[in-house]
């Protein structure tokens, strides 16, 4: 029998707003309003709203939280100041990702973990028996969150207008408790979108007063509710990995080129390490692949599995692909061969349903917001 899809709190507000809503890692989640262009421009010219409660919630606590998380992930999250977030992975045993994950120190012994929708279960999981070891308690806390985004340059005074917290002093990766609209959150500058933004996280009961507040705030300044359909492209042209597409437990962070997320020099052991420093090696020596982009010379859409070519040789395979709103050209994110993989490199195509489509070989990002 096919699991019923569960639904957010803001569910039925979504379809009072005509929203086109779709199955995504068992949740019913809104791929778009109206336009999912026009979603896309206004967060990148104005703001946007999300809502993103289909993450999961991890808290952990206790005198050894931090020693627990330094041992569970590839990061050296014991050193991260209270009220700072981290981007971080959790990998396996053969240093093969099994989600990509940000995680928010709440206090002295207090951390917040957030993964994937689809991999909340396994990280959970896994956290719970890598902490058994250590004087902390790990606490599943997906029911007892809604998580509302605030992104785009329009996004600081929105969410001003409604709080009386230091917006300004507010770091992107970090977080702080207060109310917003009169509603208790946990506000913290991090996003999905490479723009200015914040998450909102607060109880379920709360997520529909909070939702229509932001929308009366940011109705000046043009804010539209946005869906998954945007939310994918914005990413995309910002070059931020989408687990499952650029990132799975058949790559490591060193083959995603994100080796900088993994500590080796911090105190102890942690789950994978023996086989990411063989991949550190690998990868200084001479990485057989890269995750490059990719920008078309013509109109015709890369999809992800969709086979890249030089002559008739593969050297690669599109992970993600879409027509970038921003560029006004389709756009991908590829694992190619190394060989083939410095920007400029000429000569190579996407096999887009049996025909040879030309692409140009660029750096990630796509697109960088002007600071």
């Amino acid at each position: 029998m096919t699991p019923v899809p569960r639904r957010t709190a803001l569910d039925a507000l979504h379809r009072a707003l005509g929203a086109t809503m779709t199955d995504f890692a068992g949740w019913e989640m809104p791929l778009r309003y109206g336009s999912e262009r026009d979603e896309h421009q206004a967060v990148r010219t104005r703001a946007g709203l999300f809502d993103l409660s289909h993450m999961g919630e991890i808290t952990l606590t206790g005198p050894q939280a931090g020693e627990a998380l330094d041992y569970a992930l590839v990061g050296h999250l014991s050193a991260l100041a209270v009220g700072r977030a981290r981007y971080t992975m959790i990998c396996d045993e053969r240093g093969g990702i099994l989600d990509d994950l940000i995680v928010y120190r709440l206090g002295e012994r207090e951390f917040m973990v957030v993964a994937n929708a689809s991999n909340a279960q396994t990280v959970l999981d896994a956290l719970t028996e890598r902490a058994a070891g250590f004087d902390a308690a790990v606490r599943d806390d997906r029911e007892n969150y809604a998580l509302i985004a605030v992104q785009g340059p329009a996004s600081p005074a929105i969410v001003k207008s409604l709080t009386d917290a230091d917006l300004d002093g507010l770091k992107y990766y970090a977080g702080l408790p207060g109310t917003v609209a009169g509603v208790d959150a946990l506000i913290a500058r991090t996003g999905y979108t490479g723009e200015d933004g914040f998450e909102l996280f607060v109880a379920p009961a709360d997520a529909e007063k909070l939702w229509q507040a932001l929308t009366e705030a940011g109705a000046e300044a043009g804010l539209v509710p946005c869906g998954l359909s945007c939310r994918d492209t914005l990413r995309l042209e910002a070059g931020m990995p989408l687990y499952g597409n650029e990132l799975t437990t058949a790559i490591t962070p060193f083959d995603a080129g994100l080796g900088r997320v993994v500590k080796f020099d911090k105190p102890g052991d942690f789950v994978g390490r023996t086989a990411l420093e063989a991949a550190a090696e690998r990868a200084a020596a001479a990485p057989p692949r890269k995750l490059v982009g990719l920008i078309a010379q013509g109109r015709r859409i890369p999809r992800a599995g969709y086979p890249v070519l030089a002559g008739e040789e593969i050297i690669g395979e599109v992970t993600s692909g879409a027509p970038s709103p921003t560029l006004g050209k389709p756009i991908a994110m590829a694992y190619v061969d190394a060989a083939h993989a410095e920007p400029g490199t000429e000569g190579v195509t996407v096999d887009i349903r049996g025909g040879r489509e030309p692409y140009q070989v660029v750096a990630l990002p796509f697109y960088k917001r002007n600071r």
